[in-house]
């Protein structure tokens, strides 16, 4: 065996084939995004992660170029040029890590590549808050908080209302909407439900009623919009449908800020129809929220005005963020792009769901 390999020689043996990483562009990302995914990467050995924390434009979707799937936020511009500007480098995935897609032209995109989202991260997570908003705007504890603060101490002004014997209503009974359902029923309130799709076990379990939106508006001492945004809805809240409601109803929105007309809403407060607005979420907020403008000023009158009233209380699209939520959305993203990296089924295809929507 001079001179001769050993039949157990290391290079004799079959090597590993070597695995192709699957690249994918991560744009809007936050140090909270970052460590999410980051935590689970190592469970995903084919998949490549690059993030950016600028958001995806036509001015930034070159960026993505020969990288195969893209993952997107809320915000991000995915209009037709945007999409073509993608699909001409090379990108096959839009993976929408959220559960929302309104900004997504899926009339182009489904043409193009592939798109999926996250139905569903922690749909408790957004009710919680949107009851912490209602306790705050009622109980007036955000105005309490700088006052104190300040060595402010008095009372006047800080009125509210007993919620127990009231009527909630609650637009839109998805996962979101069933939640804050339950955690209502808690206060012993008169729930009014408001859904294109009834759910008659949420009804029952809550002892609530499905009602018309209309009937719904008119009889709410508080009304809770959890529905997605769709072009039959937008501006679901304007002149109109605000005179329906209670003089001094409470308004929230935790779904989507296009639900609600902004200037509508601006007029209601300072006529005292609307008492109180707890809100995760303004119409145009892609050019402020998620990023500190402490130092700018803010050029959108409207917002500006919201700002001002003590009644209002906004927050910046934050309702999803806890561990669990951002772990979920982490894992089920991964595992979006790791199917799409083994060439199986797309569990979270928004192209299949979204065929009633004449998207193709």
């Amino acid at each position: 065996m001079d001179g001769a390999a050993s039949p157990w020689d290391w290079r004799r043996r079959p090597q590993p084939k070597e695995v192709t990483r699957m690249k994918i562009a991560f744009f809007d990302t936050k140090p909270y995004d970052r460590q999410a995914f980051q935590a689970l990467a190592g469970q995903y050995p084919d998949l490549a992660l690059r993030f950016w924390e600028e958001r995806l434009t036509p001015a930034t979707a070159r960026l993505a170029e020969g990288y195969p799937a893209v993952c997107a936020f809320v915000n991000d511009d995915l209009g037709a040029k945007t999409l073509g500007i993608l699909a001409k480098g090379g990108t096959r995935l839009l993976a929408m890590r959220c559960a929302g897609f309104n900004n997504v032209d899926l009339r182009v995109a489904c043409g193009k590549m592939q798109v999926v989202r996250v139905p569903g991260y922690s749909p408790h997570a957004v009710a919680e808050f949107t009851l912490a908003l209602l306790l705050c705007v009622n109980r007036r504890l955000h105005r309490a908080y700088t006052r104190v603060r300040e060595g402010n101490f008095s009372l006047d002004g800080l009125q509210g209302m007993v919620l127990h014997g009231k009527t909630v209503g609650i637009v839109g009974t998805g996962r979101i909407g069933e939640a804050f359902a339950r955690l209502m029923t808690g206060f012993g309130v008169r729930l009014l439900l408001s859904d294109p799709f009834p759910n008659p076990r949420v009804a029952q379990e809550t002892q609530g009623q499905y009602v018309p939106l209309e009937t719904l508006l008119r009889e709410s001492d508080v009304v809770s919009l959890h529905c997605p945004l769709t072009p039959e809805n937008t501006h679901l809240v304007n002149r109109d449908t605000l005179a329906l409601m209670k003089d001094g109803v409470i308004l929230l929105n935790t779904s989507r800020g296009k639900l609600v007309h902004a200037q509508a809403l601006v007029q209601a407060l300072k006529s005292g129809k609307v008492g109180a607005a707890g809100l995760d979420v303004y119409e145009e907020e892609a050019g402020y929220f998620f990023e500190d403008r402490s130092s700018r000023i803010i050029r959108d009158d409207v917002l500006a005005r919201l700002l001002t009233f003590p009644n209002v209380l906004l927050t910046s699209h934050q309702a999803f963020l806890t561990h669990e939520a951002l772990e979920n959305i982490a894992r089920t993203t991964l595992e979006n792009l790791q199917e799409f990296r083994e060439g199986k089924p797309l569990s979270n295809s928004i192209c299949r769901e979204c065929e009633t929507h004449a998207c193709r």
